[in-house]
């Protein structure tokens, strides 16, 4: 899983608005996609070399220009003072340890967000997406290639009005809404995995399901710490009085929003129900020790009767000496006799144990 709280030692005794990158190391090569479209055109191509995007500043189209590899500053800093985005702004996107935030500059306005992947060997991944989006056009930056927008592309080439035609706003809204969709199937593996580990605790509780509940904690801090700040976002989104954002997407922000709301509520069931797993296994283990016990109890019970006749004719006597000097041991059936004692003895017990519901 990815750390809960990024490093920032590199930027460290630097002036406000350096461009430094924070996050996890990368080598591989940034990839700058593009996707241009009007209400009868659409273009979607890979850009060599950043300084190709800036001819798509000033046009009458719609264009989303996507950065895939944010450890390249070089692109931040030149596309930033292109698109005229503030020093301190670009530094942000380099950072990603930032918690997901909105800033609204007028010519502009900047969104950051974590997208989440649920990773089946290492649990969740997060990753830092920042949207800045302005008249015409919107930029995002990921950390890395893979995102959750695949959708969102194949919405705008099915040629869908609503993506089409209704502004960089919404296109940008799509992109926050897609992040957010991705959160309830995340919520839905997790989900499942509670209801089953729930049964396994109650029937058969393992080592093994101690970590995987500090896991699953471990999992919804996590998913917590990066939806909480968003409900922010997307209120203040619908709140700015800014003439980037028009009245018909209004309203798509507000059901954003609930959406929001509804994601916080399933963590919080979720962390309840987490917290509850560990008492669960916890009185778990305890009923099995208390069911061990008792069962070694009632054996160790059983045997104490037959073990004081075993130790009583397990002496030394001598009949000859005396008529209280152990008698039985000269009776030609006193080993049947002995044997007929303990079974009466053990199977009386093991009925007064289950008259008793002990067993």
């Amino acid at each position: 899983m990815t750390r809960l709280i990024k490093k920032h030692s590199k930027s460290k005794g630097l002036k406000p608005g350096s461009v430094v990158f924070v996050g996890e190391q990368r080598t591989e090569k940034a990839t700058i996609e593009v996707i241009d479209y009007s209400e009868t055109e659409l273009q979607e191509i890979r850009l060599e070399k950043i300084e190709d995007s800036f001819q798509y500043k000033d046009t009458s189209t719609i264009t989303w220009i996507n950065i895939n590899g944010i450890h390249e500053v070089g692109n931040i800093e030149k596309l930033g003072e292109h698109f005229g985005i503030h020093a301190l702004t670009q530094e942000d996107i380099a950072n990603t340890g930032h918690r997901p935030k909105l800033e609204d500059s007028g010519e502009y306005i900047f969104v950051t967000l974590k997208m989440l992947y649920q990773k089946s060997e290492d649990g969740i991944e997060s990753e830092q997406v920042s949207i800045v989006f302005g008249k015409n056009y919107v930029l995002s930056f990921q950390e890395k290639e893979g995102d959750v927008f695949e959708a969102v592309r194949e919405r705008i080439r099915r040629t869908e009005p609503r993506v089409r035609f209704m502004g960089s706003d919404y296109l940008a809204y799509t992109l926050m809404d897609a992040i957010v969709d991705n959160y309830f199937i995340i919520l839905e593996n997790i989900g499942d995995t509670v209801e089953e580990l729930e049964d396994d605790l109650v029937s058969n509780p393992e080592p093994e399901d101690l970590e995987t509940i500090y896991d699953l904690k471990r999992q919804m801090v996590f998913i917590r710490k990066a939806i909480w700040p968003l409900r922010e976002v997307a209120s203040g989104m619908d709140r700015a009085e800014s003439v980037l954002i028009h009245d018909f997407t209004r309203p798509y922000l507000r059901d954003l929003y609930e959406h929001i709301i509804q994601v916080i509520d399933t963590v919080e069931t979720f962390r309840d129900m987490i917290s509850g797993l560990l008492d669960i296994y916890l009185s778990s283990i305890s009923n099995r020790m208390n069911q061990v016990m008792k069962v070694l109890t009632i054996i160790a019970t059983i045997f104490i009767p037959l073990g004081f006749l075993a130790g009583v004719y397990g002496m030394n006597f001598d009949t000859s000496i005396g008529p209280f000097n152990m008698p039985e041991l000269s009776f030609r059936y006193g080993y049947i006799f002995f044997w007929i004692a303990a079974l009466i003895i053990g199977l009386g017990l093991l009925f007064f144990f289950r008259r008793k519901k002990w067993l």
